[in-house]
């Protein structure tokens, strides 16, 4: 395939003749790519979870930890993976991002049907599941190029949404596929106490050929932009912006709560509703299907506006929670963590599409994977709060009063830089490129 030499989507003509096409192809190429990304990220969750059911020995902080380190590595891996792209292309790093997924993949696999590996293995496993973690900026940014601003929230969202969909997958899939003996001949059978027969290597194993087939899909079908590419000093201006780190603040009130909560809430459930454990899932599927309808809500009404909603009701979904919990009551309590998700979904959709009216195109994509890599702590931080709280209170309760607390922050933020003003896109790109 001819490589591309020109690329303007704002040029109506061209988008329309030429540019819609290429992009719509290279979209639908890295969703799958960057659904893989984050099912590999996220796998220790719903992994962590039975480890002590075939013969591990692990505390409940170091199983929490466990779930928590992918998010540590791949929020770290995201400033690396949101310059890459710009550096090599987009395809180029696109194929070597997920042609990496299939480290942890193997080697999960592998360490699970010992119960005699020790915790420093799993440990290094779960940090190289981070590579998937790191997958997001990269393709956030590459995708940004891809499209006309007046779709780039609905692309973004789409990419993201779908792409976020992976957590719920594999919390979907991996207690499906555990019980069958699909790979057998790669390992045996671990037997549970109720004398259940399971092959938790199946987690892992089942996504090496996908991994291939996306590598290879992505070698010989994405484009690399030739106005895309910049270097790491040209994209590092942005540290500079003070609207970087609103932005990314606001992010991670959204899309860090979202992936934080996906990592745990399987964990949350077993200790406190051990009998709803299959529901793990529906978390993460609520809260990445909304994302989509987050970017093109946030392109009909405006990102602000759609953001300051999200957060209002997501410290209503948190008091909910806590009340629920407290009384033990399982169905609010679901109720209001979905409220929880759907909002942190939605929102993660919006502020991503506030980026692009904000910034100069040059400066947006890497803002939106310099954002996205710090909302990826909360996958680390999250895990890790709920069990200090359950440590040290007895209770993950305790955790939810901080997430209110930052929920508050962020809509006062929110409000005072971008909905006090009837600021224009074309003043705050103004005020950046100052």
């Amino acid at each position: 395939m001819a490589g591309i030499t020109y690329w303007n989507p704002e040029d109506k003509k061209f988008w329309k003749e030429e540019g819609k096409k290429h992009a719509q192809r290279n979209l639908w190429i890295s969703v799958p790519s960057l659904m893989l990304a984050f099912i590999v990220w996220q796998i220790w969750s719903v992994v962590a979870v039975r480890l002590n059911d075939i013969g591990f020995h692990f505390t409940e902080e170091q199983l929490f930890t466990l779930a928590a380190i992918p998010g540590l590595v791949g929020a770290t891996l995201r400033f690396l993976y949101t310059f890459a792209a710009g550096s090599i292309g987009g395809k180029n790093w696109t194929v070597i991002s997920t042609g990496l997924l299939l480290i942890p993949a193997i080697g999960i696999g592998f360490a699970v049907q010992n119960p005699e590996t020790p915790f420093t293995i799993m440990l290094l496993l779960a940090a190289l599941c981070g590579l998937g973690g790191g997958s997001f900026s990269s393709s956030s940014a590459n995708i940004s190029f891809f499209f006309p601003k007046k779709e780039k929230g609905t692309a973004l969202g789409i990419n993201g949404g779908l792409g976020n969909m992976g957590v719920s997958v594999v919390q979907f899939v991996t207690p499906l596929i555990i019980t069958s003996g699909t790979f057998a001949l790669v390992g045996g059978k671990q037997v549970l106490s109720n004398g259940q027969h399971v092959w938790l290597q199946n987690a892992a194993f089942i996504w090496v050929i996908p991994i291939i087939v996306m590598t290879l899909l992505a070698a010989f079908k994405m484009d690399n932009l030739p106005n895309a590419k910049q270097s790491v000093a040209d994209q590092f201006v942005i540290v500079k912006r003070k609207h970087t780190w609103i932005m990314t603040t606001l992010y991670v009130a959204t899309f860090g709560s979202f992936i934080g909560y996906s990592a745990a809430f399987p964990l949350l459930l077993k200790s406190q509703f051990p009998e709803h454990l299959s529901l793990a899932f529906l978390g993460a599927l609520v809260a990445a299907a909304a994302r989509p309808v987050g970017g093109w809500l946030a392109d009909k009404m405006g990102g602000a506006k759609v953001t300051a909603y999200v957060l209002v009701v997501m410290a209503i979904g948190a008091v909910g929670v806590i009340y629920f919990l407290n009384g033990k009551q399982f169905g609010g309590f679901l109720g209001a963590f979905l409220l929880l998700f759907l909002a942190s979904g939605i929102g993660s959709g919006s502020t991503f599409q506030m980026i692009p009216t904000i910034f100069i195109p040059k400066e947006a994509a890497p803002v939106i994977g310099f954002s996205a890599a710090f909302a990826a702590y909360g996958s680390f931080f999250i895990p890790k709060l709920f069990g200090w709280s359950v440590k040290a209170t007895g209770t993950p309760v305790t955790a939810f009063y901080f997430f209110i607390a930052f929920y508050v922050v962020s809509f006062a933020l929110n409000w005072y830089f971008y909905q006090r003003k009837a600021t224009t896109a074309v003043s705050q790109m103004v005020k950046q490129a100052g």
